[in-house]
């Protein structure tokens, strides 16, 4: 059995092809069971996503433990062990921290590529953490991004992926919240905030607005009112009505119905529904993530290595 490492995984999943990958896997039939969550001790959470479908078993296993930063330790750790369906043979273990950065900025660049202008140029980081490169490069793959501006509370973690991004050929800038929204085609919340940090006044016609973070019901990345004067996709709708705590708390405001909602990722890819309508067009994707990305990801990977 194969065992990769975040290196390997990286080199492995290139984004525009990480795209595609995940474009044909929404079109196939995979069957993906509601995440295992278990409280394994007071400070441990231990997560299993498993899917599959006719050729492929895959399950990643994910733990939290909240007193690892007191010892200097990552919080998270992730593995994904891929299986062949033919003989029940477990194939290759690897690191599900990179593959689960990477597939998360795919997923939201498949949705812009339906969903934002084509000419889309600008984009907004609303947070600088460990997705922000990531969500830059795979926004990229399907867009002329050429200026991009990073906003978070730490000053310094926004100037050090703003350094990173301009290495990379991007004309990157360090920017307060409400202009650089304002300038922008694309916006990307990847945040845990439990307080709108894009607001609906902020955002011009033709904005698309992509929102990765606030995995919880009571964490919000944006207002009511982003949400009230946008089209809404979702990647699921099981996990967007039990997670996606923008959508629910704009619900419970009135000023939004889960009855709006124009699609999920699958009709899109699938041609089901339509994506953007016209070039003013407000659009919002709100991911939560799936067992589908995962596993569509990492037979990428193993084919590739």
């Amino acid at each position: 059995m194969k065992v990769l490492s975040a290196a390997d995984v990286a080199r492995a999943a290139p984004y525009r092809e990480l795209v595609e990958a995940l474009r044909e896997g929404f079109r196939s039939d995979v069957t993906t069971p509601v995440r295992h969550h278990h409280e394994t001790s007071p400070v441990t959470t231990l997560l299993l996503m498993p899917a599959w479908n006719k050729e492929w078993t895959g399950i990643k296993v994910v733990t939290f433990k909240s007193d690892n930063a007191a010892q200097g330790l990552p919080t998270i750790h992730g593995s994904y062990l891929l299986i062949d369906n033919k003989t029940g043979t477990p194939l290759v273990m690897m690191d599900g921290t990179e593959l689960t950065r990477r597939r998360t900025a795919a997923a939201s660049a498949l949705a812009a590529d339906y969903l934002a202008r084509p000419d889309a140029s600008v984009l907004t980081l609303v947070g600088a953490g460990s997705l922000a490169l990531h969500f830059a490069r795979a926004h990229a793959a399907v867009r002329p991004i050429k200026t991009i501006h990073v906003y978070n509370r730490t000053s310094s973690k926004a100037d050090a992926t703003a350094t990173e991004l301009r290495a990379d050929g991007f004309a990157a800038h360090v920017s307060e919240a409400e202009e650089a929204v304002r300038q922008s085609d694309i916006v990307c919340g990847i945040t845990s905030s439990i307080e709108p940090l894009i607001r609906g006044a902020w955002v011009k016609p033709g904005t698309h607005i992509d929102l990765a973070g606030a995995f919880k019901p009571t964490m919000r990345e944006t207002d009511g009112d982003a949400v009230a004067k946008a089209s809404v996709y979702v990647d699921t709708y099981e996990g967007a009505k039990a997670e996606a705590g923008d959508l629910l708390q704009a619900e419970a405001e009135g000023k939004f119905s889960f009855k709006s909602v124009k699609g999920d990722l699958a009709e899109l890819c699938r041609g089901k529904v339509r994506g953007r309508q016209n070039g003013q067009e407000v659009t919002l994707f709100k991911s939560c993530g799936t067992a589908l990305e995962d596993l569509a990801a990492a037979v990428m990977v193993y084919q590739r290595t």
